[in-house]
């Protein structure tokens, strides 16, 4: 990755405060890039946004993208030229309980995105990110390609579909013949350091292991494809810049999942952290009456490995042992930016001689 293109870049990053987002400004400002953050205000303070003190190094713009006129002057005014949409309402069981508020910030949000984003000439790149779970899953554990139809059995899964259908329909009807490049990205299932999100299976294992207590799981038997956070982040960046400079064929969906041999069982994802937490038997079966999720879920990255020279570089034991020690660094660091940091340029390095 050049890091010259992204110095005094002007970059907007929507869901800053976010898992995701957070990883993705740390690495961006490492690079170089002036970022302007559009997020709700991050709720947990153990969360690598407080950790790593993501709030120091870009423009904090706190806001609901449900409402337009909260975050339009203030995104128009700064004129991005690369813009990132993390922003959404992310959990499955979330959108069961709540669907009208996951339906409304991951389709209207979007929406709402795109349209002020459309009336500033300085933007040239959009990146906008979706979910795995955006396709029609029929469960016959086959890969998904990018032009598999969209779905959604749970809300969520549904407003992720939608949300590629807006993005479809802007670049088509408005931002293609403004010069503007936008395309949609869908990552398997991310881990890494600094995540506290309720319902996922690495904080539920953090806090089992913390506390001393069996995690409950759900679906030990389901697969999925996980990978470091680490490894889509550099497919968004490495995409983005393909966008700016406006290379034929970025403008469209793209796949970043890992290699075949990495959509493990959720239960080999257990058993493999807590034998690195020395903690073997502290988990158990979920038996209560929970909500639909797919059994199988697989992406096929074939796309992105062969035009965007994308390939993922960290097994799934690897991406968990990197997720392990970074949750077990924070117990004695108050600042993670270092180490976070430090697990950036080790990625990055993976490739040189």
């Amino acid at each position: 990755m050049v890091n010259h293109f992204w110095e005094g870049k002007k970059i907007l990053i929507s869901g800053h405060t976010g898992f995701k987002g957070s990883w993705l400004s740390i690495w961006l400002n490492q690079l170089g890039a002036e970022i302007l953050g559009l997020s709700l205000e991050a709720e947990d303070k153990r969360s690598i946004f407080y950790k790593a003190q993501v709030s120091s190094i870009v423009e904090n713009l706190y806001a609901d993208i449900r409402d337009i006129n909260s975050f339009k002057k203030t995104i128009t005014d700064f004129k991005p030229e690369i813009v990132f949409h993390l922003a959404a309402q992310s959990l499955v069981r979330d959108s069961y309980s709540d669907p009208i508020k996951t339906l409304e910030t991951n389709i209207i949000g979007t929406a709402n995105i795109l349209e002020c984003l459309k009336e500033i000439d300085s933007v040239k790149s959009v990146v906008v990110v979706t979910s795995d779970k955006c396709y029609d899953n029929n469960e016959i554990n086959v890969p998904f390609v990018e032009s598999d139809p969209m779905g959604g059995y749970d809300p969520y899964s549904a407003s992720k579909g939608c949300a590629e259908l807006v993005t479809q329909s802007y670049r088509n009807s408005f931002l293609k013949d403004q010069g503007i490049f936008i395309a949609s990205v869908r990552a398997g299932n991310v881990i890494g350091g600094g995540d506290w999100s309720k319902d996922r299976l690495i904080p539920d294992l953090v806090n089992s292991v913390r506390e001393g207590i069996k995690v409950k799981i759900r679906n030990p038997k389901s697969v999925r494809p996980w990978q470091h956070v680490i490894e889509p982040l550099c497919g968004y960046i490495n995409l983005a810049k393909k966008l700016y400079e406006e290379v034929p064929g970025s403008d469209s969906a793209w796949n970043f999942g890992p290699n075949s041999e990495d959509e493990k069982e959720v239960q080999w994802v257990v058993e493999n952290f807590l034998k690195m937490s020395d903690s073997e038997s502290l988990w158990e079966l979920n038996q209560e009456n929970n909500p639909h999720e797919a059994g199988y879920l697989r992406l096929n990255s074939i796309k992105a490995i062969n035009k965007l020279d994308w390939h993922p570089k960290w097994n799934t034991y690897e991406a968990l042992q990197k997720t392990y020690d970074w949750y077990k660094e924070s117990l004695s660091l108050e600042d993670m930016t270092e180490f976070s940091l430090y697990q950036i340029d080790t990625y990055e390095n993976l490739d040189k001689v």
